[in-house]
């Protein structure tokens, strides 16, 4: 007849096991592979509120321990709010940029079904303002003025913050192009979270039609700030730095300074939570790169003609380059700036580009 083990004897043979066993659940969580197909099986809803969420796309899932992630990239789509397009493209840059290992790719589906915007809307899902003071700019939900786009955004933060699912996690970079170039250029400025979440939050700037301008001052139409000036500005990809600023004729665009465009007026949406003086504040001390296409310099793509943007300057690339010359050489700000060569208003070509691909994937500390 055999006989049973000791029970102490069990005990050790399971305590030596344990650290195999632990092991090898690690390597499993560093043999997954990331998520990159547009579709329903790389996507998520992040729970905004009771009976709200809005879906992203992810390489990796947001609930699930993962080790190997150092890196996140949350990339914001552009007036279309073609979340699938952007996924992909971000998910190339990271093949690209040999990051789809230790890299977390987001891209939010920021939808809405209000105005002209006409998007089918699952159960629960928000939908967000079309038009006026947006999804773009940190505008609130149709039908609650409690929620807003920007707070979309520092739900995903939230999460990738949690060191329990990433504990390894030490760059965060947010990303945007066109429209979602002007959510991100207005975000970084809002946001209350960016600078308390224990991992470092950058942000990257390509191609927005208009900027929130910290004070009334615009660009003057002199030197590199002439229209003509802004039109051949397509024959070189050097930055163009010789702009004067002064007083802007409110006649000619009454709304010029009302946010979005400027800082006045912000009675709804998540910039209306905090004071001039820290969007300020934070406009100038947190770490952005602009992206400029080259030839970025014609109205195309959605660009917003009317006259407060036109304030700002004649092409979305003068008005970039006039944005970053004022809050680096008047406000103090560090921004960093750069003419991605023969670029249009494309965001593929922006963020496939070899020079960008460090911005936007940086090494670790």
């Amino acid at each position: 007849m055999k006989i049973p083990r000791p029970l102490w004897l069990c005990a050790l043979a399971l305590l030596a096991f344990a650290p195999i066993a632990a092991a090898s659940a690690t390597e499993a969580q560093m043999h997954i592979a990331p998520c990159v197909s547009a579709a329903a099986a790389c996507a998520e809803w992040v729970p905004l509120k009771p009976g709200a969420r809005a879906m992203i796309y992810r390489t990796y899932p947001l609930r699930s321990r993962n080790v190997r992630v150092t890196r996140a990239l949350i990339i914001i789509h552009g007036t279309l709010r073609n979340a699938d397009h952007y996924f992909t493209t971000a998910t190339g840059a990271a093949f690209f940029a040999h990051a789809l290992v230790d890299t977390i790719v987001i891209a939010p589906a920021i939808h809405s079904s209000d105005g002209d915007c006409k998007d089918q809307l699952a159960p629960g899902e928000v939908s967000w303002a079309c038009g006026g003071n947006s999804w773009r700019a940190g505008g609130q939900a149709v039908g609650d003025p409690t929620l807003t786009s920007f707070d979309f955004v520092d739900a995903i933060l939230k999460r990738l913050a949690d060191k329990s699912v990433f504990p390894n996690l030490k760059r965060i970079v947010v990303a945007g192009h066109s429209a979602g170039g002007q959510f991100v250029s207005r975000y970084e400025m809002s946001n209350t979270v960016g600078d308390h979440l224990g991992v470092p939050v950058a942000y990257v700037v390509a191609n927005p039609s208009s900027y929130a301008w910290p004070d009334p001052t615009r660009v003057l139409p002199v030197d590199d700030g002439e229209p003509a000036a802004a039109i051949a500005a397509w024959k070189d990809d050097a930055a163009h730095t010789k702009f004067s600023f002064g007083p802007f004729n409110s006649a000619l665009a009454p709304d010029f300074d009302r946010w979005p465009y400027g800082l006045e007026d912000r009675t709804s949406g998540y910039a209306s939570r905090i004071s001039d003086d820290q969007l300020k504040k934070q406009l100038v001390g947190r770490p952005t790169t602009y992206l400029l296409g080259q030839v970025d310099t014609l109205p195309l793509g959605g660009f917003d003609g009317s006259p407060s943007a036109m304030a700002q300057g004649a092409t979305r690339r003068q008005r970039g380059e006039a944005f970053v010359s004022y809050i680096n050489g008047h406000l103090g700000a560090k921004a960093r700036l750069m003419i991605v060569p023969e670029c249009g208003h494309n965001d593929r070509c922006i963020f496939t580009t070899d020079a960008v691909l460090p911005v936007i994937f940086p090494p670790p500390p």
